[in-house]
């Protein structure tokens, strides 16, 4: 699926290494179309639902906070509306937060609930860690903190030992400093870390960064947490994806929500009235619905219409390609882009990346590609090299081919062209799932329609002809809807390393057809990276 090969070279033997590790890709659970999980999903919706919500406000020892008591009440009446059970602690000492964490996960344990803890207060970063503060916790050195504080750790174990079906962990804890010049060299905010099994982790503001209080009756983030979970049918991760954008925008940039998540299965606050999976007619007039608002999206010169598509498609078919745009026009208006700040040598989270658009004219990549399907068949060489750039693509090879700003291929040198596509996302973080969704045709007549799931699946180093590389690796299944003919299951392996190449490292590509009954590969292809020079 990416540019055709070109020039022929010797067959390498690392390719014949990588042959012999393909045979996992043709497992039939790699070609499993990635539905909507209804009996997952329906099994959380039947599960009781258990929430313990802690609001710290009058501290001790430290500035008090105005919002979090409101804060916390709000959003317990919210969970309550929304059938959960739900424990409040208003002002709570270290002694009751850890006792009350403690009968939390021992009930997510008995019951087996759906679990939410909400924690709204001051929170620190010490060595990694993240620190929920009680309001007596006196804090005299950095070295009182661990004995004084509640360690975030101690909640992620117990809901792991707990082994309940999925929890939520919401924390509006990154406020300024509080400790003063008592601890003036302390990280700003809480520090990254990854969500643990079936787990949504979500911070008012990206690690490394503070969110303010709030003048309001309720602190930002709340706020439009409070309006996105009782919003019917929203998703659970489209409800933070909408908060996202909602204090994004209502900070004019300055507090920009983070989360990382390793959810298997959909979730609803308030569910639709029943799950089914719609039919293909359906299926083709939403996307034809979804892909008329993206084109109002993609060419906007002011934020609104990009919003209007977000908002409608939080996780939509084009909605790596919409934040790019949003990113732009905002940029471009004078919003200062959020950092994540270096987590290296972090033990908990195995980091995050943002792509790099930054194309030039003269970047080029060379490729090794061999088709395993071909016994004895000859790799070959190919290179791309960006020779013009536009507002919206990236020219190759001088109109051989056709990418988009996030580096997705619309054209191909034989003449085939996708409508808008997605294959990468345009930030990296372990968990992270997408798909999208286009037409293929050539000269005006359609060659398929395909739709692709895409997850990050891991952190791990690989080594290619170019080097060593620290890659994301990314597993994608899906199918391509041929006219008139059997259908092609496609399976997808990709690494990449954004922070060093704008391009793959490596790719296993696997396409299989159901013949009268009998499965076979048509493709299997392995394509690694050579050589590339990026300006």
């Amino acid at each position: 699926m990416e540019n055709e090969p070109e020039v022929p070279s010797r067959l390498r033997r690392r390719f014949l290494l990588a042959a012999g590790a393909a045979g996992s890709l043709l497992l039939p659970g790699a070609f499993a179309p990635a539905l909507a999980q209804s009996e997952g999903a329906l099994r959380l919706l039947r599960s009781p639902r258990r929430a313990l919500v802690i609001g710290n406000a009058a501290y001790r020892a430290v500035p008090a906070l105005r919002n979090p008591g409101n804060d916390a009440d709000a959003l317990a009446e919210a969970l309550q509306s929304l059938g959960f059970e739900v424990s409040r602690q208003r002002d709570a000492t270290r002694e009751a937060m850890q006792g009350a964490i403690a009968a939390f996960t021992r009930e997510l344990a008995a019951r087996k609930a759906v679990g939410l803890f909400y924690f709204a207060g001051h929170g620190v970063q010490l060595g990694w860690r993240n620190y929920l503060l009680p309001v007596d916790a006196a804090i005299a050195s950095p070295e009182d903190i661990a004995g004084r504080c509640l360690d975030l750790s101690g909640l992620v174990e117990g809901i792991r030992r707990a082994g309940n079906p999925m929890n939520l962990v919401v924390l509006d804890a990154c406020r300024d400093n509080p400790f003063g010049t008592v601890f003036a060299d302390a990280p700003r905010g809480l520090s990254q870390m990854d969500a643990p099994a079936n787990t949504l982790l979500a911070y008012a503001t990206a690690p490394g960064h503070t969110a303010d209080d709030g003048d309001g009756a309720n602190g930002l983030y709340t706020q439009h947490l409070l309006r996105e979970m009782q919003v019917r049918e929203a998703k659970i991760e489209d409800v933070f994806k909408r908060v996202r954008l909602g204090v994004r925008r209502a900070s004019k940039g300055t507090q920009v929500p983070w989360e990382s998540t390793s959810l298997e299965e959909d979730f609803w606050f308030l569910p639709p009235e029943q799950l089914r999976r719609r039919s293909q007619e359906e299926e083709e007039r939403e996307f034809a619905a979804e892909i008329a608002l993206f084109e109002q999206a993609k060419l906007a010169r002011e934020p609104a219409p990009i919003e209007n598509y977000l908002r409608r498609y939080p996780s939509g078919r084009f909605a790596e390609l919409a934040q790019l745009r949003l990113d732009q026009v905002l940029r471009a208006q004078g919003e200062r882009p959020v950092e994540l700040p270096s987590s290296k040598g972090n033990p908990f989270t195995a980091g995050t990346a943002r792509a790099d658009t930054r194309f030039k004219v003269g970047d080029r990549w060379t490729y090794d590609r061999v088709d395993r399907v071909l016994f004895g068949g000859k790799p070959e060489r190919f290179t791309s090299e960006v020779t013009a750039i536009t507002d919206t693509q990236v020219i190759l090879n001088g109109g051989e081919a056709v990418r988009d700003l996030l580096g997705n291929q619309v054209r191909f040198r034989d003449g085939r062209e996708m409508t808008p596509r997605q294959d990468q996302p345009l930030d990296y973080a372990v968990g992270k799932r997408w798909s999208t969704q286009y037409t293929i045709s050539k000269g005006g007549k359609p060659l398929g329609r395909v739709h692709m799931d895409f997850r990050v699946v891991a952190r791990e180093t690989i080594a290619v002809p170019a080097g060593t590389f620290d890659c994301f690796r990314i597993e994608a299944s899906g199918i391509n809807r041929l006219p008139g003919r059997p259908n092609l299951e496609l399976a997808i392996t990709r690494w990449d390393a954004p922070d060093r190449v704008r391009q793959a490292v490596a790719t296993d590509e696997v396409a299989r057809m159901v013949i009268r009954g009998h499965p076979q590969t048509r493709r299997s292809l392995r394509t690694e990276l050579v050589s590339f020079e990026q300006r």
